[in-house]
């Protein structure tokens, strides 16, 4: 029962934090700035990136509550805020603020923090449930290429 609460909580939170991310962001994807910007050629069509989040936040989630259920402490809460806050706050220094740069560089060190959970948190219990980040790995890898690619080429 634990397990189910753990993850109704963090859906709760992830979905909401796509939500927060949603509004920093605003019409920054339609505005004028991002469109005039020389973006790579794999950038994929805008509705793509609000289906690959929700699956990869329903991922983390049951990844969070395996877990929690299983280590919950206050070092994974701190982990777990900072990797929230690198995640929304990204919208808000990109689209926003339009600093590519420290976009890339706040993108850069969430790619770390995700791939810090998929490495050291795998004993036993966890070994499968591990494999649920994968699609975030994958996701954030091509997230900051795209970003690289603005910072590199305009």
């Amino acid at each position: 029962m634990k397990k189910v609460y753990y993850f109704i909580l963090f859906l709760l939170i992830n979905f909401g934090g796509l939500a927060i991310g949603n509004w920093f962001m605003g019409d920054g994807s339609t505005s004028d700035w991002y469109i005039r910007l020389n973006k790579a050629p794999w950038t994929p069509p805008g509705w793509v990136f609000g289906v690959v989040w929700s699956f990869i936040m329903l991922c983390f989630s049951w990844y969070l509550a395996e877990l929690f259920h299983n280590r919950a402490s206050r070092f994974l809460w701190l982990l777990y805020g900072f990797q929230f806050v690198l995640n929304v706050s990204w919208n808000w220094i990109f689209f926003k603020q339009q600093m590519v740069t420290y976009s890339l560089i706040g993108i850069t060190l969430l790619t770390l923090v995700i791939l810090y959970y998929f490495i050291t948190f795998r004993n036993d219990r966890l070994k499968y449930a591990k494999y649920l980040l994968l699609p975030y790995l994958a996701w954030l890898c091509i997230a900051t290429s795209l970003n690289a690619y603005i910072v590199f080429n305009n």
